[in-house]
């Protein structure tokens, strides 16, 4: 025996109710199949008898509405010959419906009772049409089987009258059945009720559990229990097992799925409730059982330490406190039986461990009147001051992470609340059973949707993990890393379940941004239909997408990009900088940006400010990071002068190598940038603080080879006086190459101070053998003081430096 329950959207259209026949047919019998209202029905019901009330005869319009709907959906489905008796019996209940809503019309009284009657004729209906359209199937009412009775002014199921008469009524023969659900009958009234908004599914279970049905299936017009909202999170997906408890706890925050009673009857039973979609009936949807093993299609279970991320996205907290509350007996029993007596709900309570408040999670609608029932219950506290007015916050959202698994496994709350942490979400209340296996936490509203995707995706929810990335600047280095991100995609998904999601690309005059992602082969094309260009719109349009994981790339050299770091950190966005102004700014302003980094949990990352692609900044970090302290550095750390000085010869005088070094895009278009030491000054006075110093570049004494005059006037004067200079250096070349030396643009740290200049180096130095543009940093640390670290390697141009930027991308997503 099978209970097969169909939802109003599984009998919305002619569409629809055919596959509801398909599957049917397709079921070994005995079964009963119980359905719900056509889709929007029992809606629609419901405003017609608010209209009768109010007086408004468009009431009748609705019936006419629904008897044309009810005639349609018979005459394009069920065979002609079964028509005719259909009809009659439809036409019958809808004029019984007509009169009854004709006097509520008339009297302009709507009672709970009038009410109940009329919603019951969506159920009603639906059945039999139902019943006709599939062969040998018999028709129950379900007045006439699920029986209720009040108690403590509430309507319960009565279980032992409604278990016999479904043993009467279904257990006799094997064969079809099809009843409707949602409705029943005053076992002493006779009056008609129902099981509430959702009841055709609990309908369903109270018939499984009556019969010791093999399982109960709920057929609806999604692929079951997913992970999360799949319309806030694109990537969620079916869950393909759940346990009972993860069942109803998913369903009482929020998954609207199964209707949460529905759980308990089979759940004593034993029996797995297979949650499964009307219109994709091939997919295995998600089976609900106390068989942690057993899966709707014989797959794996589920083994992520959380099966699903549920929430409710509109709720206010109601907060009670007082110092009179501590260590006293009685007063939340007080608070709840208040809210009680008023008709409110509360799902969920957090209460400090000092006793001195208690905070109620509660509907929007009710939050007014839970303030003013509970003042007027603690009035004469309230007066005395011994009690504070009750508090109302409104705006909030609640998630409930669920998972039988959790209990098993050490540090799931610690990285829940860290990651939300990271990504500027701030929690209000917090609530964990003894069971572990949901833990429930209170959040502003705006936030929820970021909430939902940063769980999803660092709860192994996702298949991959997101890395949203906005890139300020398109120049020669931001345009390489975006063709790097464009190559390296589709490797870093596949092997390393790493996605980057690229939201974002600013240049001065054009931007796009996109959620779901630009191409990043095609941004130039994106961006011709895009937005303003310019920081001050992006760093709003970042703080508006609110993305999650999110982390801004620098590609500029522009000082007023590197005025919004702050901004950009303190909204938890992480940082990757090639821009050099920003670390190598006044120290404050630098520790600053570092130390809100670090509160934020999120990162600020400038390797590529001082050699590219090499890797000297984490390596002083590893160093200082585990206790060893930096003594002296020695450095060449501009690609754009070693270039200059490995051209020089007897055919290459200074001026052509340094027009060579222009050419070959080793140095900025102004050349005379590179030769002012300036670049060298902001390298060394970043590597002096990432090792522990207090610097700025005033600091740092510079010792140049160009004389003053020819930085002054404008470029073509600068060209035209750099020949100038060829016999001197020319001179120079030839006395140190006799002498075996060579020269070298150096920045020293040593004693706690800095220099930069040209030195004289000779063969024995680690610095003599140093070609091309390559940069070689030497550090001298406490451990590493006889024999110096050397980390030496291509030091400059547009691609190294990108792929430097990109690592540092990785390293964001590696917390």
């Amino acid at each position: 025996m099978k209970v097969l329950k169909f939802g109003g959207s599984s009998v919305d259209t002619p569409e629809s109710i055919l596959n509801v026949k398909n599957i049917v047919e397709a079921t070994a019998r005995p079964a009963v199949v119980v359905v719900s209202a056509l889709g929007g029905v029992t809606d629609q019901l419901i405003a017609a008898s608010r209209m009768a009330a109010a007086g408004d005869s468009a009431y009748s319009e609705s019936v006419d509405s629904l008897m044309e709907r009810h005639h349609k959906m018979v005459n394009a489905v069920v065979e002609p010959r079964r028509r005719p008796q259909l009809l009659e019996n439809l036409d019958h209940l809808l004029t019984d419906l007509r009169s009854i809503l004709h006097g509520v019309f008339l009297i302009q009284d709507l009672t709970p009772k009038t009410a109940d009657a009329i919603v019951a004729y969506g159920e009603r209906l639906s059945s039999l049409i139902t019943a006709a359209l599939l062969d040998n199937a018999c028709h129950v009412d379900s007045l006439d089987v699920v029986c209720t009775r009040v108690q403590n002014s509430k309507t319960l199921v009565d279980f032992d009258l409604t278990n016999r008469r479904i043993v009467e009524h279904f257990g006799k023969h094997p064969g079809l059945f099809v009843c409707g659900g949602f409705i029943a009958k005053d076992a002493e009234t006779g009056r008609i009720t129902n099981l509430g908004r959702g009841g055709s599914d609990y309908t369903a279970s109270i018939i499984a559990a009556a019969l010791n049905a093999e399982a109960l299936e709920i057929w609806t017009d999604v692929d079951g229990f997913m992970t999360a909202d799949p319309r806030v999170i694109p990537t969620a997906y079916t869950i393909p097992q759940l346990s009972y408890n993860e069942a109803m706890e998913l369903c009482n925050f929020g998954a609207k799925v199964v209707y949460p009673p529905t759980i308990y009857p089979v759940c004593t039973k034993n029996i797995p409730i297979y949650v499964k979609n009307t219109f994709h009936p091939s997919h295995a949807g998600s089976v609900i059982s106390s068989d942690m093993s057993l899966t709707a299609n014989g797959e794996s279970t589920f083994t992520a330490p959380i099966c699903g991320i549920s929430s409710v996205n509109r709720m206010s907290v109601v907060t009670v406190s007082g110092p009179t509350m501590v260590g006293v007996i009685g007063v939340n029993r007080r608070i709840f039986a208040c809210l009680a007596q008023n008709g409110i709900s509360v799902f969920m309570v957090v209460q400090t461990s000092s006793e001195t408040s208690t905070s109620l999670c509660i509907t929007p609608e009710d939050g007014q009147k839970a303030c003013k029932v509970l003042d007027a219950e603690f009035a004469v506290e309230i007066e005395d001051g011994a009690m504070n007015k009750a508090q109302l916050e409104e705006g909030l959202a609640t998630v409930a992470v669920v998972g039988e698994n959790m209990k098993r496994t050490p540090g799931i709350a610690g990285k829940l609340f860290s990651v939300l942490g990271r990504n500027g979400i701030s929690v209000s209340a917090i609530g964990q059973g003894s069971f572990e296996m949901n833990i429930s936490f209170v959040i502003q509203q705006e936030m929820l949707s970021k909430a939902l995707n940063v769980l999803h995706n660092s709860f192994f929810l996702s298949e991959y993990q997101d890395v949203n990335v906005f890139v300020c600047g398109t120049g020669n280095v931001g345009g390489s890393l975006l063709q790097q991100i464009a190559a390296q995609r589709e490797r870093l998904m596949k092997e390393r379940r790493l996605r980057i999601n690229l939201v974002g690309v600013s240049g001065r005059s054009q931007s796009v941004y996109h959620p779901e992602g630009i191409d990043a082969a095609h941004y130039k094309e994106a961006m011709q239909n895009g937005e303003p260009g310019g920081i001050n719109h992006m760093v709003e349009r970042i703080v508006e997408m609110n993305s999650f994981n999110s982390v801004f790339v620098d590609c500029t050299a522009s000082e007023n990009v590197a005025r919004q770091y702050e901004t950009l950190l303190s909204h938890n966005v992480s940082i990757v900088a090639a821009n050099k102004a920003a670390a190598s700014s006044d120290f404050d302003r630098y520790k600053l940006l570092k130390d809100t980094a670090r509160e934020r949990g999120v990162k600020y990352l400038f390797e590529t400010n001082v050699g590219a692609g090499l890797p000297i900044i984490n390596t002083i970090n590893d160093l200082t990071g585990s206790g060893d302290k930096v003594l002296r550095i020695e450095a060449v750390v501009s690609g754009t002068l070693n270039f200059v000085f490995n051209a020089l010869s007897a055919d290459i005088p200074l001026s052509k190598a340094v027009r060579m070094a222009q050419e070959q895009g080793y140095s900025e278009p102004d050349p005379r940038v590179d030769l002012s030491g300036k670049d060298v000054i902001r390298k060394l006075t970043i590597l002096a603080r990432e090792s522990g110093y207090r610097v700025n570049m005033e600091d740092i004494e510079a010792h140049l080879f160009i004389p003053n005059s020819l930085f002054e006037g404008s470029l073509e004067e600068f060209w035209e006086k750099l020949p100038g200079l060829d016999a001197e250096f020319e001179a120079r070349r030839q006395r140190l190459e006799a002498e075996g030396k060579c020269l070298r643009f150096v920045a020293t740290w040593a004693d706690g101070k800095g220099e930069v200049g040209l030195r004289e180096i000779d063969q024995t130095h680690p610095f003599y053998h140093l070609e091309g543009s390559n940069n070689i940093i030497s550090l001298t640390t406490s451990r590493y003081h006889d024999y110096p670290m050397l980390i030496k390697g291509y030091g400059a141009g547009a691609e190294v430096t990108a792929a430097g930027v990109f690592a540092d991308i990785m390293r964001c997503a590696n917390f």
